[in-house]
């Protein structure tokens, strides 16, 4: 099973790993040669930018070099992001059906992996024991939800979310529009062959709902009601419990905003997408904060395996951790010297939230060292397609 730990030497170690042009032959393959970085971008341990100078420098590779091509497509997702900002949680446009034609919850078979579909069963219990998964078990459960269980995809969406140490709202939620057909030109569909040709023999699933014409699928797909062939929830075993998802980190390391570590004090908030930090906590002259905004989370609930990801990331590099409103940071941060963090669109919205409040350090926040330039120039006119957009970028020198 995949690890990941979340310190700055695992992140290098699996950069230092990558092979670009291994990845871009196997990365289709459940046991290919992906990279596994992506717990480490989402959570600031690693940029774009980092990675791409990382492996560039011992693997020269131009812009077309399906490497690259991926990083683009994560930047593209928060150029989407960016442009249509709480608009990318409703459907982009309509898909192969009116949004009201697929059912709001998770089916409790999914949820407890008893589908009687070996690659969707093992996609779930993999993404609840690691908090990881593959990109094309990512697409086949998304497919699967969506398009033969008629699951709305924002539900998939969140529910993948949660789980996911990676989980980044725009990769994530665009990604299952894009399987929806929702935010692409025509929606994902697989099938049994396609498991067997890119899955370990466990994950092959003959003789299921999925071992069927990709004509047959389409046709599924374009009508309402979830498919027949509803054999796996006849299972005799019970499958798993799906791990509780919290909208608050569990335990008691998390403590309210406390005002005395801040007083005439130049302090750096730590929030969870922005764990890399460490350089700038060491510096004599900051107390470094590891700070979570009950905002950042109330719609976003994640696992308690997704939780400690971050609380131990938090706690390598910060005196003590926050959790509450930014109301409450603010209040708590009244009389600090200074205030500085690294800004990232998933902490945003609270962190300009508390800025705006009534507060008496001096200037305005600002990161005592600022992140490194984007990796990909920016588009300023809105792209409905990762093509168009693909035209218009390239990588920033």
């Amino acid at each position: 099973m995949t690890s990941f730990e979340p310190t700055l030497e695992a992140a290098h170690a699996r950069l230092t790993a990558v092979n670009p042009d291994v990845y871009a032959r196997t990365r289709n393959a459940l046991d290919g040669a992906v990279t596994r970085l992506s717990p480490y971008i989402t959570h600031g341990f690693l940029s774009l930018r980092a990675v791409y100078e990382a492996v560039h420098a011992r693997y020269p590779v131009d812009a077309k070099h399906k490497f690259v091509f991926e990083l683009g497509w994560r930047a593209y997702w928060h150029h989407v992001w960016a442009h249509l900002g709480d608009g990318i949680h409703q459907s982009i446009h309509t898909g192969l059906m009116p949004d009201e034609s697929y059912q709001p919850d998770m089916p409790a078979d999914v949820l407890e992996a008893r589908t009687g579909i070996p690659a969707i069963d093992l996609a779930v219990r993999e993404l609840y024991e690691t908090g990881y998964l593959h990109n094309h078990a990512r697409m086949w459960l998304a497919s699967y939800l969506v398009h033969l269980r008629k699951v709305h995809w924002h539900a998939g969406a969140q529910w993948m979310l949660g789980h996911l140490l990676d989980g980044d709202v725009a990769s994530n939620h665009l990604s299952w529009q894009w399987v929806a057909g929702t935010g692409s030109s025509k929606p994902y569909l697989f099938n049994a062959e396609n498991v067997a040709k890119y899955a370990p023999a466990p994950w092959h699933s003959p003789g299921t709902a999925i071992d069927s014409s990709y004509e047959a699928l389409d046709l599924i797909a374009r009508k309402a009601g979830p498919m027949h062939d509803r054999s796996g929830l006849h299972r005799t075993d019970a499958g798993v419990q799906q791990p509780d998802l919290r909208t608050r980190p569990p335990g008691a390391s998390w403590i309210a905003p406390d005002a005395a570590p801040a007083v005439g004090r130049n302090v750096l908030l730590v929030h969870p997408w922005t764990l890399g930090v460490v350089p700038l906590a060491q510096s004599a002259d900051v107390v470094a904060i590891g700070v979570g905004f009950a905002e950042s989370h109330i719609n976003t609930p994640w696992s308690e395996r997704r939780w400690r990801f971050v609380e131990e990331g938090l706690l390598a590099q910060t005196t003590q951790l926050w959790w509450g409103n930014a109301s409450q940071v603010a209040h708590a941060l009244r009389d600090a010297s200074s205030v500085s963090w690294q800004p990232d669109s998933h902490a945003n919205e609270a962190l300009d939230r508390m800025q705006a409040l009534p507060h008496k350090w001096r200037g305005q926040p600002q990161a005592v060292q600022p992140p490194q330039a984007p990796l990909f120039e920016t588009v300023e006119t809105y792209c409905p397609s990762f093509s168009q957009w693909w035209r218009q970028t390239r990588i920033a020198v």
